[in-house]
């Protein structure tokens, strides 16, 4: 989990054992809230940019002269490259699933919650994307550089807030806690699956976490 001052400015990571990032964030979609916000911070070098809406034009009438033009025609819809692609992270399982189009394109393992502070069930959406974030230390203020001692890893997904508190997937140093409940909120996941999943997704994709 993490706290911050600011959502689009600081960001502190409490989903960790004990942990804020500091994070100057280039750019973030305002989405759906989970890492405590108020003392630390997660600074970016590289945000994915959310896309934007089609222009969907005017909306035109058919002449009543040309009635097959009401018939719906046999083509396949557009698909939006963000919703084409969605998370499925299975606490019970421990493992994070990617789809693309009903399928299952990978999946890694991951740890989740300990009791007290349960990744949050529901739907939601990454809301900014952050490679190699610098971690601050929420009572301390000493700052931790991207490398292999960041308890972020080198890595930073997050797709939960509640305003105050932020949650997110990253990487970690420490592997064995993968396959366990074991941090403040946030997904933890092995350092190369985590840059692999940060390959596979952008900013608005969508996140589901089921029991």
């Amino acid at each position: 989990m993490v706290k911050s001052k600011s959502l689009f400015g600081k960001l502190i990571v409490l989903g960790l054992s004990v942990a804020a990032l500091p994070v100057t964030l280039q750019r973030a979609a305002v989405a759906e809230p989970i890492a405590n916000l108020n003392n630390s911070a997660i600074a970016s070098q590289s945000v994915k940019s959310e896309p934007k809406l089609p222009n969907l034009g005017t909306p035109e009438l058919p002449p009543l002269g040309e009635p097959f033009r009401y018939i719906p025609q046999d083509r396949q819809a557009p698909v939006n490259p963000v919703e084409e692609v969605r998370l499925v992270l299975k606490l019970r399982e421990r493992r994070v699933y990617v789809y693309r189009q009903n399928k299952v394109q990978a999946s890694f393992p991951v740890a989740v919650g300990k009791g007290g502070w349960e990744t949050p069930r529901g739907n939601f959406k990454i809301t900014h994307m952050i490679k190699d974030p610098v971690w601050e230390h929420p009572w301390t203020g000493e700052l931790v550089p991207a490398g292999p001692d960041n308890p972020l890893g080198s890595r930073w997904i997050g797709f939960w807030t509640d305003g105050k508190n932020v949650i997110g997937f990253h990487g970690t140093p420490n592997p064995e806690s993968i396959g366990r409940a074991a941090s403040h909120g946030c997904v933890r996941m092995f350092d190369q699956d985590a840059q692999a999943l940060f390959e596979k997704v952008e900013v608005g994709t969508p996140v589901i976490v089921e029991h």
